[in-house]
């Protein structure tokens, strides 16, 4: 059975009948409008998807664009939102997006092994193992990493993912 547009996937609803509690959050490519907005304005024609010359935005669900860092990494050339004919993306001055690398258990550091595929593969060194006597931990710099997605497909135990970085609210007294 077909989706209708009046009757969008619930993401979590699929994930729960595939035995996940959560669905994953989807991935949207660099400047992408927030969610609602974004899925309001873009029709799925993929242009945004044709125009990536790095091939790491693909159509998902209900055809909307998402990107994929496994398949590589966003060089935010802006060529996604440059085609796109329906204001579905933000101006290219602006910040691309807030996500950042998080390091996940199935790192192979945290089990032991020496490893920093990682650290090798993000151009901008915001990942870094700070020296140790032990198998040095990964820790990821916020303030240097763009969320490019480089450090993702080259970890050989997909441990980790991009995420929203968390804002911090003050506290009031």
């Amino acid at each position: 059975m077909a989706a209708r547009a009046d009757h969008p996937f619930d993401r979590d609803r699929r994930a729960l009948l595939g035995g996940r509690l959560r669905a994953a959050p989807v991935l949207r490519p660099p400047w992408a409008l927030e969610e609602s907005r974004f899925a309001d304005a873009c029709t799925g024609c993929g242009d945004c998807v044709r125009a990536c010359p790095q091939d790491v935005l693909l159509r998902g669900e209900g055809g909307l664009p998402a990107f994929d860092p496994s398949r590589g990494e966003c060089t935010f050339c802006g060529d996604c939102a440059a085609a796109c004919g329906e204001h579905a993306f933000d101006s290219v001055d602006a910040a691309p997006w807030t996500l950042h690398a998080q390091v996940g258990e199935a790192c192979l550091a945290q089990r032991g092994i020496v490893c920093s595929s990682c650290r090798d593969a993000c151009g901008e060194s915001a990942i870094r193992f700070p020296p140790t006597r032990a198998v040095p931990l990964p820790r990821v710099e916020a303030d240097r990493c763009t969320g490019c997605g480089a450090c993702v497909s080259g970890c050989p135990t997909d441990a980790i993912r991009l995420a929203p970085l968390a804002m911090e609210t003050p506290l009031e007294a």
